[in-house]
């Protein structure tokens, strides 16, 4: 199953990255507070950290973008890119069930499961090998 769609591992990458520039990394980036009232979160009194927070989650996600947007632009670093990704689709797999779970999340955080839980099967079909090389 590893990298059986690997032919469209660039198609499958530019594609992930316009959709999560736009949707994730640049409204939590610029506008953190807004994108997490979208998402149904409660905006506390005392904002500051949270926005903090929020720009820097939404430049570390820049910086999986920039990882991506190599790859597809110069061919080089698929491997990279996708590995990273496995990492990243596991973390947030694992952030979104443990706020399910202790239910401190809105509804619109625990239906991301079946999203990170999709990306996660996606990375496995595009992989851009029939094996993981570490």
């Amino acid at each position: 199953m590893l990298g059986y769609y690997a032919q469209y591992a660039k198609e499958y990458l530019t594609i992930l990255m316009v959709v999560t520039t736009l949707f994730f990394a640049l409204p939590l980036f610029i506008a953190p507070l807004a994108w997490a009232r979208a998402m149904g979160w409660s905006i506390p009194e005392h904002r500051h950290l949270a926005i903090y927070f929020g720009r820097c989650l939404g430049a570390f996600i820049l910086l999986v973008e920039l990882a991506m947007l190599r790859a597809v632009t110069t061919g080089t670093g698929f491997s990279y890119a996708f590995d990273m990704l496995f990492v990243v689709f596991l973390f947030m797999l694992a952030v979104h069930v443990y706020g399910a779970i202790k239910r401190i999340q809105p509804i619109s955080e625990t239906l991301e499961i079946g999203l990170w839980a999709l990306l996660l099967l996606l990375n496995i079909l595009f992989y851009p090998a029939r094996s993981i090389a570490l």
